[in-house]
């Protein structure tokens, strides 16, 4: 395996060539060039937000960040139907990034919830046709951060023209990195194959329920930062149910192990260290192989941002209790929706 062939590989695919070297040396080597990707990814995503930001704003950094993800995901999945028409599928959604956040949080609280339910289901219908590239984890977490961090006036503009510039980038990358595939689905293949008795229709249906009457709970409750709970609702509602279980107990632990963590920083470290504490979640991440030690150091850098909002002890306890209540309300209304359809089904 060349350098680069090395440089390709996850973190799963990285540690086990580690664990199976043969002599020290090819040990050493392996994890050499595992450090220097999380080095080299670090600073391209810190690079690309940090840019971003220059030409649309501070305030739309988080734009930044849901691009990034874009595009580095979509290099490497495909959505399971010609080039062509999954570039489409990529204009599509988005439009829902654009447009949905906004008319969203310019809802009541039962306008909103209706937005959230046909713009997270347009998202899982179009982009995640192909359930086994887990699109999701990228295309609704990237509409809850929008949702999360709204903007108004000439930022949602410069929001619009972020969005926009995004798309682009993210067709061109996915046209070129998928022009060699060969698919017999288009994109009129996803409203024929669209069927609620199918587990992938049904999947698709029980993440949009799922996380819309989530957040309309965290809504109800008044809860600040609404966003963590459906983004812990959507994480652990994947569509193969062994991996459910495996997430909520993840999840769940991960994000108190986080919070601890956090509060020791900010107890025992130095101010200095305060605006570092993203940069370490990210290596974290970058070293974590397990769904629950990803969800610790996630964690981190989402309570960086909230503590300017929430304080310090705000910002650990709801980030705890709101994941908390998305991974449960996941869990249990997954296994409510499957048998309310079974029960549908048979009678």
């Amino acid at each position: 395996m060349t350098f680069y062939q090395e440089l390709q590989l996850n973190q799963a695919g990285s540690k086990n060539l580690i664990r199976h070297a043969e002599s020290r040396r090819e040990k050493l080597r392996h994890t050499l060039i595992y450090l220097l990707k999380i080095v080299i990814t670090l600073a391209f995503c810190m690079a690309f937000v940090i840019a971003f930001s220059t030409v649309f704003g501070g305030e739309n950094s988080i734009v930044g960040v849901v691009v990034l993800l874009c595009v580095m995901v979509f290099r490497n999945a495909d959505l399971g139907i010609r080039t062509s028409h999954g570039a489409v599928s990529l204009i599509l959604i988005f439009g829902i990034l654009a447009f949905g956040p906004k008319l969203a949080n310019a809802s009541g609280l039962f306008g909103e919830f209706l937005v959230h339910v046909l713009c997270i289901f347009g998202l899982t219908f179009l982009g995640c046709h192909n359930v086994v590239m887990s699109n999701q984890s990228t295309l609704v977490l990237g509409y809850l951060l929008l949702y999360g961090y709204d903007v108004t006036g000439r930022a949602y503009l410069m929001r619009l023209a972020g969005i926009g510039a995004g798309a682009v980038l993210t067709v061109l990358v996915y046209c070129r990195n998928h022009r060699n595939q060969v698919y017999k689905r288009d994109f009129r293949s996803l409203l024929q194959e669209f069927d609620p008795a199918s587990t992938r229709t049904r999947w698709q249906l029980t993440v949009t329920l799922g996380v819309a009457s989530v957040l309309l709970l965290a809504g109800a409750l008044r809860l600040p930062r609404a966003m963590w709970t459906g983004i812990a609702a959507m994480s652990v509602m994947v569509p193969f149910d062994t991996d459910l279980k495996k997430r909520v107990k993840g999840r769940i632990p991960g994000n108190i192990a986080g919070g601890l963590l956090f509060l020791i920083i900010y107890s025992f470290f130095p101010e200095t260290v305060y605006s570092c504490i993203g940069i370490i979640g990210g290596i974290g991440v970058g070293l974590s192989v397990s769904y629950g030690w990803q969800a610790v150091f996630n964690s981190l850098g989402a309570m960086s941002i909230a503590v300017g909002i929430l304080g310090l002890p705000g910002a650990v306890f709801f980030r705890m209790l709101n994941n908390a209540i998305g991974a449960v309300y996941g869990l249990v209304f997954e296994k409510l929706f499957h048998r309310s359809v079974a029960r549908l089904s048979a009678g």
